[in-house]
């Protein structure tokens, strides 16, 4: 399972948010390219990016700097969310050097869109699905939809997704523990991998995650973390050699 730090573009600069709320924002830096820099020397082999600009807007707002990011790792593995609503924007980001696109919003008001563009351009398109109470949320997660994340993902699993990105809202940027009833319902429903995401505080929750993984057929391939790495209550070397150690033993 991969340790996969969260870099959020808001405004040019690094944020979190807690359970995608605006008004509840925290800045951890001006500068994030260097942010990549950083957690790349710590060990990361993935990154997980997200244009919260673009997620609000609906079109790319921070491709330079993702650009960059990508021109300065070459071998690092970018997964990309935000914004991700046509195939002329997944063309430019793979030209661009990510390997990941994450469909989220149009994949709730069209998940044939989701086909198509796994067709069009196979072994790169993940779907994120944001649940709250275990409903699917879109649009920067201001609205929440009387669709159940695990019937969508049920649709999708035919399609040929690389993986399943799951958030669960109520947790994010929360640090009080991740959702392992939901991610354990989801992943057993379908058999694609999940990325889990939400509620990551310490090791401790990297353990669990590494345990439920190994009960479930698609597997938890990822864990996608950001404030508790940004805040210093988990270390990233750390849960990386954990991993590591833990599926060799």
């Amino acid at each position: 399972m991969q340790i996969i730090p969260a870099i959020d573009f808001k405004d040019g600069k690094v944020v979190n948010l807690v359970q995608g709320r605006l008004d509840q924002s925290t800045t951890y830096s001006d500068d994030p390219v260097a942010m990549a820099d950083q957690w790349v020397a710590q060990g990361a082999e993935r990154l997980h990016l997200v244009d919260l600009d673009g997620a609000f807007e609906g079109r790319p707002r921070n491709e330079e700097a993702i650009a960059a990011i990508a021109a300065n790792h070459p071998s690092l593995t970018i997964q990309l969310g935000g914004g991700i609503r046509s195939a002329e924007i997944i063309e430019a980001y793979l030209e661009a050097g990510v390997q990941y696109l994450i469909i989220g919003t149009r994949a709730v008001d069209e998940p044939e869109f989701v086909g198509e563009m796994c067709k069009r351009f196979p072994g790169h398109i993940m779907v994120g699905l944001d649940g709250l109470h275990g409903m699917v949320a879109k649009n920067g997660w201001v609205e929440v939809t009387d669709i159940s994340v695990k019937s969508l993902a049920m649709l999708f699993e035919s399609d040929g997704v690389e993986a399943i990105v799951y958030t669960d809202i109520g947790k994010d940027g929360m640090m009080g523990g991740v959702s392992l009833h939901s991610i354990r319902d989801l992943a057993d429903s379908v058999n694609v991998p999940i990325v889990a995401s939400g509620g990551v505080n310490d090791i401790r929750d990297i353990e669990a995650l590494l345990e439920t993984g190994e009960r479930i057929t698609g597997g938890i391939t990822g864990v996608i973390t950001g404030r508790a790495l940004y805040e210093g209550t988990l270390d990233l070397g750390e849960a990386i050699a954990f991993s590591r150690n833990f599926e060799s033993s």
